[in-house]
């Protein structure tokens, strides 16, 4: 049995192809929405049992975010989209593990051949979700980048077009042939700093390649690495490999909400410079 890097479909709602993996998106979203239930459903003041629990899981994953924030108002606004990542991804990561997962489908027809497609498959070994999970992330930077520091202070990290303008306006203010040096000195730092925002907007495409691929490419090894080992010996060899894999769950939707994080965070700080000479103004 082999495992194919698209995720395969299982049946078509008009236009729309639901996929394996979409379906293990769907029962991981419908798992969260029950428990969101159950937890509004009777809120005491002091808690306990599974509303003890989440509380203490919310309070740990804010007090994780106030390291790398060190605000706790920034933490409150980051929290509802790097933790729902953390957990969707984690969640969906372990949904790997459960057995008939990779194993139990439907024969069908592809290529001449029959093959079996799986009924499930991880939600994060399809390279559409995690690119679309990616996109989300870099996105919501730039929307709450806008929304702390305004258009024109987050548009100028990646135009920086007022220094060259100030660049220009100081050879206008030369009043000695001594002046002339510092003037173009000026105008090739904007001009590099220019270039280097310019760069800086390439990155920001390269954040959502390298995130989607580093979530899909390690999923996606470990199921083909369990599919090989369950292939050659179904029983004990692959139990250590699983456990590797319920840890490999734990890094990649750690590594992929804190890197979120991190960009969030980069991206509602004031532009380089500005917070210094705010203060030496004051």
């Amino acid at each position: 049995m082999t495992i194919p890097a698209a995720a395969e479909t299982l049946f078509t709602i008009g236009a729309f192809p639901v996929t394996n993996s979409l379906v293990n998106g769907w029962i991981a979203a419908s798992a969260f929405a029950v428990l969101g239930f159950l937890v509004s459903r009777k809120v005491a003041a002091v808690p306990l049992g599974l509303q003890n629990a989440v509380e203490a899981l919310l309070e740990f994953m804010l007090a994780t975010i106030d390291g790398v924030t060190h605000d706790r108002d920034r933490s409150k606004k980051f929290l509802p989209i790097v933790g729902t990542l953390f957990l969707f991804i984690l969640v969906s990561n372990w949904m790997g593990a459960i057995p008939g997962t990779g194993t139990i489908g439907v024969w069908k027809l592809v290529h001449g051949e029959a093959e079996l497609v799986p009924l499930f498959r991880p939600a994060t070994s399809d390279l559409n979700l995690t690119l679309a999970m990616a996109v989300f992330a870099v996105a919501a930077s730039h929307v709450l980048g806008v929304f702390t520091i305004g258009v024109f202070k987050h548009a100028g990290k990646f135009l920086q077009v007022a220094g060259i303008f100030k660049a220009l306006k100081a050879f206008g203010k030369i009043r000695s042939p001594k002046g002339i040096g510092p003037a173009f000195l000026g105008l090739f730092i904007s001009l590099i700093e220019l270039m280097v925002g310019l760069i800086e907007l390439v990155s920001e495409a390269a954040k959502m390649v390298s995130l989607s691929l580093r979530l899909f490419g390690n999923v996606f090894a470990g199921e083909v690495l369990l599919t090989v080992l369950y292939s050659l010996i179904a029983f004990a060899l692959p139990l250590p490999f699983m456990f590797l894999e319920l840890i490999v769950g734990i890094v990649q939707a750690l590594v992929f909400s804190m890197l979120t994080l991190v960009y969030l965070t980069i991206a509602t700080e004031p532009p380089h410079g500005e917070e210094h000479a705010s203060e030496a103004h004051a």
